[in-house]
């Protein structure tokens, strides 16, 4: 899997920084308690972002060379929650477009924001860079029906509906970055049309396919993370994809700290399906033995900026603990839970009631808090965040204010020969057990 498991030793044996929010705890862990740190083994890059995309873009020039003056060209690209490199790879990709003729103004540059929020000023400067101020930028809007149109019907009978400017564009490209998705099994690709600039009902529905078919059957078991065989909320989005007809895709791949250690460029499936397995050999872990407790930050802002964006790295820290292990989980979520609708979904309190609802008015933030409570439920997961005492217990978790906090409170609950894995960067590792 491209990766060896740290083991305790002097590197690890001194204190050790977890990011939280823009600051940061600083974890003291006897060596005898520590059963690993949790973390991929990259190689720091040895060209620069811009060498990285060029070679990629290199890949697409025979396609770019196609592009003519006064085509309207549309890029989707990713919100703020999901750092791609876009300051980087969008000046280089309109520089490049620019040496076809094709002039600033007939490129507008689209947000797929799925179901996120708008983006503010700021947000657009910092996803645009040097292009900010030269492009128009727009966020999608999945409920603004004057602004989606019907491209299609998926096999399973989802009608996909996508944002107007990327149908009456005359070229579309898609970019973002790849990692991995809870359930769709990586992002990227074909998720910057489904969901990314999708209407709000193809959203729901795509991710619908998470559920088995029959009440109370649960989730699909090929619906995981870091797997697209079979899976049927990846071909969900393949076949939306499908249908916006993209002319190529530019996806990245980042180092935990945001660096680009790879890009992939070309067919929008096939350049796609590489950047996943390579991502695959570099931040799947493999894992001798599970532990009594994982201590994980999601990787600081915007990783967890809120408890949605958090969720990630609850998923990938829970592949490392016992049944009823501990999990400390450090996610600041300055944002909040990320979506008005995803706190009222804890009224339910038991799976089976909380699948029923799911199915009867399925919203994707139901099923990313169905997945919470269902971990909640399944381990004890102490929470550092800044929500309220009161809200933190309403999702089944325990609150603490910091991590000396939680680490006092964890010890209660273990064994006395306890041993905790780290995860500093638990939102970018998926633990797999040999």
């Amino acid at each position: 899997m491209g990766m060896t498991a740290e083991t305790p030793g002097s590197d690890w044996s001194r204190p050790m920084e977890l990011k939280y929010g823009s600051t940061s705890f600083v974890l003291d862990l006897p060596p005898e308690r520590l059963a690993g740190v949790i973390v991929p083994s990259i190689i720091p890059p040895e060209h620069s972002p811009e060498e990285i995309i060029s070679v990629a873009l290199d890949l697409c020039q025979p396609t770019i060379s196609t592009f003519k003056s006064a085509e309207k060209i549309v890029i989707v690209t990713s919100d703020i929650t999901r750092y791609t490199g876009s300051e980087f790879y969008l000046p280089m990709l309109v520089e490049r477009l620019n040496r076809q003729g094709v002039a600033d103004r007939d490129i507008e540059v689209l947000i797929a924001l799925g179901i996120h929020r708008r983006q503010t000023d700021h947000e657009h400067q910092k996803i645009l860079g040097p292009l900010y101020g030269r492009l128009r930028v727009n966020d999608h809007d999945c409920d603004d029906h004057g602004q989606l149109v019907m491209v299609g019907t998926t096999s399973s009978g989802i009608k996909v509906s996508i944002n107007r400017r990327a149908v009456e564009a005359d070229r579309l490209i898609l970019t973002g970055t790849v990692g991995f998705h809870y359930f769709a099994g990586f992002g990227g690709g074909r998720k910057s049309v489904l969901p990314g600039i999708a209407s709000r009902q193809a959203c729901m529905a795509s991710h619908f396919a998470v559920l088995n078919s029959g009440n109370g059957s649960g989730k699909n078991p090929l619906a995981i993370t870091g797997n697209l065989v079979g899976n049927p909320v990846h071909q969900a989005m393949v076949e939306g994809c499908k249908m916006a007809r993209p002319d190529f895709i530019l996806n990245t791949v980042l180092t935990p700290d945001k660096q680009i250690i790879g890009a992939f460029a070309g067919d929008w499936l096939l350049a796609h399906e590489a950047g996943c397995r390579f991502y695959r050999e570099r931040f799947a872990f493999p894992l001798q033995a599970k532990a009594d407790l994982v201590i994980a930050s999601c990787g600081g802002f915007p990783k967890d900026i809120n408890l949605i964006q958090a969720h990630k790295a609850m998923e990938y820290s829970s592949q490392s603990i016992k049944e009823g292990g501990v999990m400390i989980l450090l996610a600041e979520c300055r944002d909040g839970f990320g979506n008005s609708t995803f706190f009222n979904w804890f009224r339910f309190k038991q799976l089976d009631e909380f699948e029923s609802a799911l199915r009867e008015h399925y919203e994707i933030n139901g099923q990313t808090a169905y997945s919470m409570l269902q971990k909640a439920q399944r381990f004890r997961i102490i929470l550092v965040s800044q929500f309220p005492a009161r809200e933190v217990e309403e999702m089944g978790m325990i609150p603490a204010n910091s991590l000396e906090g939680a680490m006092n409170l964890a010890i209660c609950m273990m064994p006395s020969n306890w041993q905790a894995y780290l995860m500093p960067e638990a939102g970018s590792v998926l633990p797999v057990a040999l």
